[in-house]
């Protein structure tokens, strides 16, 4: 997994304010591979439905992956034709490399991507991307495992898809319903921190942004969708299938060793009110209360365990020594993860050498009830042993709570939260700190219509793995005929 970061600190979420600018709002990506058929028709019905019904300035951009047929040259012909749509070439295959590319290098303040055989109904793209411009949400996705989704499929994709859903449930403890409908949408900002995390190049590259999103704390709003499966889909299942389980494994690993710096994305956009100071409100000391008697009760329970296995071989002082610093390594561990909140391995070493410390106090109680113990009689019951350990690690149990709150895990700073070092790569525009985009367009009237230059767009190619180039984005739109999917369009052949 990617550690390489820089920082950079993020701005609070906000609605994006309407306005009269020439960056397009919401610009929506088509990633093609040998779609020379319905390449044409997708574009067409997609960019009637947005000049009718999204109220602010769009484009179209196309992603050829390194397509092998004639979809570069129907991508050309699109771009040339209407203004609002724009082609990117690249030389390698994958779905994810290509979005990486295209999100990357756009100016829109929203991004999206749709699959290019429009199985999802259209009329959920506006819900889809409206709690992205109102500073909601940080990422938004389609849904067909929603209770209100009206999906028209067969069941063995249908069992693929909800099995697949289970297995993210059981391992990676993901809470959004479908992590592969293709209709997704994210902010430029969020996906400038967030890209360069993501490692995968192919199909489960939308499985890996939206785990590492979610277990940063980013906003997921998700969308019931009606979608009609494609029967012509070009995906193979079992390699699909194959490489998804690679990927949850390897996501998997990483968040449990730490490599993924989640704590330096966590709940950087937006106002969280958990982090605001609040008179008369500890500040959450309940959640940490019960998430503390938790793992107390349980390393407890393993102390006890491995005194009585300790015991059998050496004497009570000494299995007692053995058995508590066994398990305070692992309190401290899992006190700092799941009481505190503390992700990532920042920081790891001092915790557990300050969690010596706290064991030191606790063992000289432990060891002062087992030498008074046995000063008050030569041969003391095993039983009598076990209970005077209970009594002094409860008093130690509460000692320890109040260091790790007050010396060890202390609550950070306002300051120290909203500061985040995020991934760099190549292929990521440098990040301001301030909102980058200006003022939201809304699309031209009748009159800019008629004045808009009809100049066609140069397609631009880019090689896998070369930073997409900056590159201003023209606004001019002609106003067409609007097109039904039924229409018969003497362009397509």
């Amino acid at each position: 997994m990617r550690t390489d970061s820089s920082p950079g600190t993020l701005p609070a979420r906000e609605h994006l304010p309407a306005g009269d600018a020439g960056t397009p709002v919401l610009d929506v990506v088509i990633p093609v591979f040998n779609e020379e058929k319905d390449l044409q028709p997708c574009v067409l019905r997609l960019h009637e439905h947005l000049k009718r019904t999204f109220p602010y300035a769009f484009r179209i951009t196309i992603a050829d992956n390194a397509s092998t047929d004639t979809t570069p040259l129907v991508s050309r012909r699109l771009e040339s034709e209407i203004p609002e749509v724009t082609s990117f070439r690249l030389e390698q295959k994958g779905r994810g490399r290509a979005l990486r590319t295209v999100w990357s290098a756009s100016d829109a303040p929203v991004l999206a991507y749709m699959d290019v055989d429009l199985s999802t109904d259209l009329n959920a793209l506006l819900p889809l991307v409206a709690p992205l411009i109102s500073g909601h949400s940080d990422l938004a996705i389609g849904s067909r495992l929603a209770r209100s989704s009206r999906v028209v499929r067969g069941p063995k994709r249908e069992f693929i898809s909800r099995a697949y859903n289970l297995i993210l449930r059981g391992s990676l403890q993901a809470r959004f319903s479908d992590a592969q409908c293709g209709f997704k949408a994210i902010r430029r900002d969020v996906a400038q921190v967030l890209l360069p995390l993501v490692e995968d190049t192919g199909w489960f590259f939308d499985t890996e942004m939206l785990v590492i999103a979610e277990r940063a704390g980013l906003r997921i709003h998700e969308v019931p969708v009606d979608w009609v499966d494609d029967p012509d889909s070009t995906v193979h299942i079992v390699k699909t299938a194959t490489d998804d389980l690679k990927g949850v494994w390897r996501v998997g690993k990483a968040l449990a060793s730490g490599a993924l710096p989640l704590d330096r994305i966590a709940r950087p956009f937006g106002d969280d009110p958990r982090d605001r100071d609040v008179q008369d409100v500890p500040k959450g000391l309940a959640r940490q209360l019960v998430g503390f008697c938790v793992v107390g009760g349980l390393s407890t329970l393993f102390y006890l365990l491995l005194y009585s296995g300790f015991r059998t071989f050496s004497g009570s002082q000494i299995a007692n020594a053995l058995a508590l610093l066994v398990s305070a390594v692992a309190n401290t561990a899992a006190n700092r993860r799941l009481t505190f909140g503390v992700r990532g391995r920042g920081g790891a070493v001092r915790h557990q050498a300050q969690g010596l410390v706290v064991f030191g106090i606790g063992l000289a109680l432990t060891a002062g009830s087992l030498a008074a113990l046995n000063a008050a009689t030569s041969d003391p019951a095993h039983s009598t042993e076990l209970a005077v350990l209970i009594a002094a690690n409860l008093a130690a149990t509460v000692l320890r709570f109040l260091l790790f709150r007050a010396w060890v895990f202390p609550d950070r700073d306002d300051d120290s939260r909203s500061t985040v070092v995020a991934g760099h790569t190549p292929a990521s525009p440098a990040y301001s700190p301030q909102p980058s985009f200006g003022p939201l367009p809304q699309r031209p009237t009748a009159h800019q219509y008629a004045t808009a230059p009809q100049s066609p767009y140069d397609t631009t190619e880019f090689r896998a793995g070369e930073a997409a180039e900056q590159r201003s984005w023209k606004d001019a739109t002609v106003q067409l005929q609007p097109v039904r999917p039924t229409d018969t369009d003497p362009r397509n052949s």
